[in-house]
Protein backbone atom coordinates (compact mmCIF):
# COMPACT_ATOMS: atom_id res chain seq x y z
CA UNK A 1 0.00 0.00 0.00
CA UNK A 2 1.57 3.32 -1.01
CA UNK A 3 2.10 5.85 1.76
CA UNK A 4 0.84 9.34 0.89
CA UNK A 5 2.75 12.12 2.63
CA UNK A 6 0.61 15.06 3.69
CA UNK A 7 3.03 17.74 2.53
CA UNK A 8 3.71 16.11 -0.84
CA UNK A 9 -0.06 16.06 -1.35
CA UNK A 10 -0.30 19.71 -0.37
CA UNK A 11 2.50 20.75 -2.71
CA UNK A 12 0.68 19.02 -5.56
CA UNK A 13 -1.85 21.85 -5.52
CA UNK A 14 -4.63 20.40 -3.35
CA UNK A 15 -5.52 22.75 -0.45
CA UNK A 16 -5.06 21.28 3.03
CA UNK A 17 -8.65 22.23 3.87
CA UNK A 18 -9.73 19.66 1.26
CA UNK A 19 -7.75 16.83 2.89
CA UNK A 20 -8.94 14.36 5.52
CA UNK A 21 -7.91 10.97 6.90
CA UNK A 22 -9.69 8.07 8.57
CA UNK A 23 -8.36 5.21 10.67
CA UNK A 24 -9.17 1.66 9.53
CA UNK A 25 -8.39 -0.26 12.71
CA UNK A 26 -8.31 -4.03 12.16
CA UNK A 27 -7.96 -6.75 14.77
CA UNK A 28 -8.39 -10.50 14.94
CA UNK A 29 -11.10 -12.19 16.97
CA UNK A 30 -12.00 -15.89 16.80
CA UNK A 31 -9.89 -16.29 13.69
CA UNK A 32 -11.44 -13.46 11.67
CA UNK A 33 -10.52 -9.84 10.99
CA UNK A 34 -12.88 -7.22 12.35
CA UNK A 35 -12.95 -3.46 11.83
CA UNK A 36 -13.71 -0.70 14.33
CA UNK A 37 -16.63 1.57 13.39
CA UNK A 38 -18.63 4.37 14.95
CA UNK A 39 -22.10 5.82 14.67
CA UNK A 40 -21.89 9.58 14.36
CA UNK A 41 -23.86 11.67 16.84
CA UNK A 42 -27.34 12.63 15.71
CA UNK A 43 -26.53 16.13 16.97
CA UNK A 44 -23.96 16.73 14.23
CA UNK A 45 -24.88 18.84 11.21
CA UNK A 46 -22.90 16.70 8.78
CA UNK A 47 -23.99 13.06 8.32
CA UNK A 48 -25.79 12.71 11.68
CA UNK A 49 -26.39 9.15 12.82
CA UNK A 50 -24.34 7.61 10.02
CA UNK A 51 -21.67 4.93 10.30
CA UNK A 52 -18.12 6.24 10.04
CA UNK A 53 -14.51 5.28 10.48
CA UNK A 54 -12.77 7.40 13.13
CA UNK A 55 -11.22 10.40 11.40
CA UNK A 56 -11.67 13.90 10.10
CA UNK A 57 -10.14 16.92 8.41
CA UNK A 58 -6.43 17.70 8.41
CA UNK A 59 -5.24 20.45 10.75
CA UNK A 60 -2.41 22.76 9.73
CA UNK A 61 -0.44 21.48 12.73
CA UNK A 62 -0.71 17.81 11.72
CA UNK A 63 2.60 16.22 10.81
CA UNK A 64 1.09 13.78 8.31
CA UNK A 65 -2.14 12.12 7.24
CA UNK A 66 -1.30 9.27 9.60
CA UNK A 67 -1.07 11.81 12.41
CA UNK A 68 -4.47 13.22 11.41
CA UNK A 69 -6.14 9.80 11.56
CA UNK A 70 -4.68 8.95 14.97
CA UNK A 71 -5.45 12.38 16.41
CA UNK A 72 -9.06 12.18 15.31
CA UNK A 73 -9.44 8.61 16.59
CA UNK A 74 -8.05 9.70 19.95
CA UNK A 75 -10.52 12.59 20.10
CA UNK A 76 -13.55 10.60 18.93
CA UNK A 77 -13.17 7.26 20.73
CA UNK A 78 -10.20 7.66 23.08
CA UNK A 79 -7.83 5.44 21.10
CA UNK A 80 -4.34 5.70 22.68
CA UNK A 81 -1.88 7.72 20.61
CA UNK A 82 1.19 5.65 21.49
CA UNK A 83 -0.04 2.13 22.14
CA UNK A 84 2.55 -0.66 21.62
CA UNK A 85 -0.30 -2.84 20.34
CA UNK A 86 -1.24 -0.62 17.39
CA UNK A 87 0.85 -1.03 14.25
CA UNK A 88 0.53 1.20 11.19
CA UNK A 89 0.49 -0.89 8.02
CA UNK A 90 0.21 1.94 5.48
CA UNK A 91 -2.34 4.01 3.60
CA UNK A 92 -4.65 3.65 0.62
CA UNK A 93 -5.04 6.19 -2.14
CA UNK A 94 -7.56 8.94 -1.24
CA UNK A 95 -11.30 8.61 -1.73
CA UNK A 96 -13.63 11.44 -2.71
CA UNK A 97 -16.27 12.21 -0.08
CA UNK A 98 -19.73 13.63 -0.69
CA UNK A 99 -18.48 16.95 0.71
CA UNK A 100 -15.64 16.97 -1.86
CA UNK A 101 -12.87 16.07 0.58
CA UNK A 102 -10.01 13.80 -0.42
CA UNK A 103 -10.05 11.21 2.37
CA UNK A 104 -7.02 8.98 2.91
CA UNK A 105 -7.56 5.69 4.79
CA UNK A 106 -4.79 4.81 7.25
CA UNK A 107 -4.68 1.06 7.88
CA UNK A 108 -3.58 -0.15 11.33
CA UNK A 109 -3.52 -3.51 13.08
CA UNK A 110 -4.38 -3.90 16.76
CA UNK A 111 -2.64 -6.95 18.25
CA UNK A 112 -4.32 -6.80 21.68
CA UNK A 113 -8.10 -6.44 21.30
CA UNK A 114 -8.55 -5.93 25.06
CA UNK A 115 -7.37 -2.36 24.41
CA UNK A 116 -10.80 -1.75 22.84
CA UNK A 117 -12.42 -2.14 26.26
CA UNK A 118 -11.15 1.30 27.30
CA UNK A 119 -12.62 3.14 24.29
CA UNK A 120 -15.28 5.72 25.01
CA UNK A 121 -17.41 7.70 22.53
CA UNK A 122 -16.89 11.46 22.56
CA UNK A 123 -20.14 13.11 23.61
CA UNK A 124 -21.63 15.20 20.83
CA UNK A 125 -19.50 13.49 18.16
CA UNK A 126 -20.02 9.74 18.52
CA UNK A 127 -23.15 7.96 19.72
CA UNK A 128 -21.92 4.39 19.49
CA UNK A 129 -18.74 2.34 18.97
CA UNK A 130 -19.08 -1.07 17.32
CA UNK A 131 -17.31 -3.48 15.01
CA UNK A 132 -18.03 -5.60 11.96
CA UNK A 133 -16.40 -8.62 10.29
CA UNK A 134 -14.25 -7.33 7.45
CA UNK A 135 -14.85 -10.25 5.10
CA UNK A 136 -18.62 -9.73 5.36
CA UNK A 137 -18.13 -6.47 3.49
CA UNK A 138 -17.27 -8.58 0.45
CA UNK A 139 -19.76 -11.38 1.18
CA UNK A 140 -22.64 -9.87 3.22
CA UNK A 141 -24.33 -13.18 4.25
CA UNK A 142 -21.23 -13.89 6.35
CA UNK A 143 -22.66 -11.38 8.83
CA UNK A 144 -25.60 -13.71 9.54
CA UNK A 145 -24.02 -14.80 12.83
CA UNK A 146 -23.81 -11.18 14.03
CA UNK A 147 -26.41 -9.58 16.36
CA UNK A 148 -27.80 -7.58 13.44
CA UNK A 149 -30.39 -4.86 13.92
CA UNK A 150 -33.92 -6.08 13.08
CA UNK A 151 -35.19 -5.76 9.53
CA UNK A 152 -37.78 -3.01 9.28
CA UNK A 153 -36.19 -1.11 12.17
CA UNK A 154 -34.94 2.48 12.06
CA UNK A 155 -31.40 1.25 11.41
CA UNK A 156 -32.40 -1.20 8.65
CA UNK A 157 -35.79 -0.21 7.14
CA UNK A 158 -35.32 -2.53 4.16
CA UNK A 159 -36.71 -5.90 3.09
CA UNK A 160 -33.30 -7.15 1.94
CA UNK A 161 -31.49 -9.39 4.40
CA UNK A 162 -27.89 -8.12 4.32
CA UNK A 163 -27.16 -5.70 1.48
CA UNK A 164 -28.90 -3.22 -0.82
CA UNK A 165 -27.63 -0.99 -3.59
CA UNK A 166 -28.86 2.31 -5.03
CA UNK A 167 -27.64 3.58 -8.40
CA UNK A 168 -27.06 7.29 -9.06
CA UNK A 169 -26.77 8.31 -12.69
CA UNK A 170 -26.21 11.83 -14.04
CA UNK A 171 -24.34 13.28 -16.98
CA UNK A 172 -21.03 13.01 -15.14
CA UNK A 173 -21.59 10.39 -12.44
CA UNK A 174 -22.65 6.76 -12.50
CA UNK A 175 -22.25 5.38 -9.00
CA UNK A 176 -23.52 2.52 -6.88
CA UNK A 177 -24.33 3.31 -3.24
CA UNK A 178 -23.95 0.19 -1.08
CA UNK A 179 -25.65 -0.35 2.26
CA UNK A 180 -24.63 -3.22 4.55
CA UNK A 181 -26.63 -4.34 7.57
CA UNK A 182 -24.73 -4.35 10.87
CA UNK A 183 -25.34 -4.56 14.61
CA UNK A 184 -25.78 -0.78 14.65
CA UNK A 185 -26.15 1.85 11.91
CA UNK A 186 -25.83 0.62 8.30
CA UNK A 187 -22.39 0.64 6.70
CA UNK A 188 -22.75 2.75 3.59
CA UNK A 189 -21.38 5.55 1.43
CA UNK A 190 -17.70 6.41 1.71
CA UNK A 191 -17.21 4.06 4.64
CA UNK A 192 -18.52 1.12 2.61
CA UNK A 193 -16.35 2.09 -0.38
CA UNK A 194 -13.21 2.22 1.75
CA UNK A 195 -13.91 -1.08 3.50
CA UNK A 196 -14.66 -2.83 0.20
CA UNK A 197 -11.19 -1.85 -1.04
CA UNK A 198 -9.46 -2.77 2.22
CA UNK A 199 -11.20 -6.13 2.42
CA UNK A 200 -10.39 -6.82 -1.23
CA UNK A 201 -6.68 -6.42 -0.49
CA UNK A 202 -6.84 -8.33 2.79
CA UNK A 203 -8.63 -11.33 1.33
CA UNK A 204 -7.43 -11.04 -2.28
CA UNK A 205 -10.92 -11.40 -3.69
CA UNK A 206 -13.79 -9.29 -4.98
CA UNK A 207 -17.34 -8.73 -3.78
CA UNK A 208 -20.03 -11.36 -4.29
CA UNK A 209 -22.24 -8.54 -5.61
CA UNK A 210 -21.66 -6.14 -8.49
CA UNK A 211 -19.70 -3.34 -6.88
CA UNK A 212 -19.08 -0.73 -9.58
CA UNK A 213 -20.75 0.32 -12.84
CA UNK A 214 -19.51 -1.70 -15.84
CA UNK A 215 -16.06 -0.61 -17.01
CA UNK A 216 -15.45 1.70 -14.03
CA UNK A 217 -14.16 1.55 -10.52
CA UNK A 218 -14.43 3.95 -7.61
CA UNK A 219 -11.26 5.84 -8.62
CA UNK A 220 -12.94 7.61 -11.53
CA UNK A 221 -14.74 9.94 -9.09
CA UNK A 222 -11.39 10.84 -7.59
CA UNK A 223 -10.01 11.49 -11.07
CA UNK A 224 -12.79 14.02 -11.70
CA UNK A 225 -11.85 15.98 -8.58
CA UNK A 226 -8.10 15.80 -9.19
CA UNK A 227 -8.58 17.15 -12.71
CA UNK A 228 -10.50 20.06 -11.21
CA UNK A 229 -7.40 20.88 -9.15
CA UNK A 230 -5.18 20.41 -12.20
CA UNK A 231 -3.44 17.43 -10.62
CA UNK A 232 -2.61 14.14 -12.33
CA UNK A 233 -2.50 10.98 -10.26
CA UNK A 234 0.50 8.72 -10.55
CA UNK A 235 0.41 4.92 -10.73
CA UNK A 236 -1.40 3.23 -7.80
Amino acid sequence: MPVIDLFITHRSGIPIKKLAAVLVLLYENAGELRVLLTTRSKLLRAHPGQTALPGGKVDESDESLVHTAFREAHEEVGLPLNSPYIHTLGTFRPFLSQSQLLVTPVIVLLTNPTALDALKPCAGEVDYIFNHPLEAVLDPPLSEKEPLVPRGSEDWPYAEEFHIVKVDETETVLYRHHRLRSCASPVKGLTADILICVAGVAYEKTTTYECHPPGRDISYLLDLRMKQYGVRRGPQ
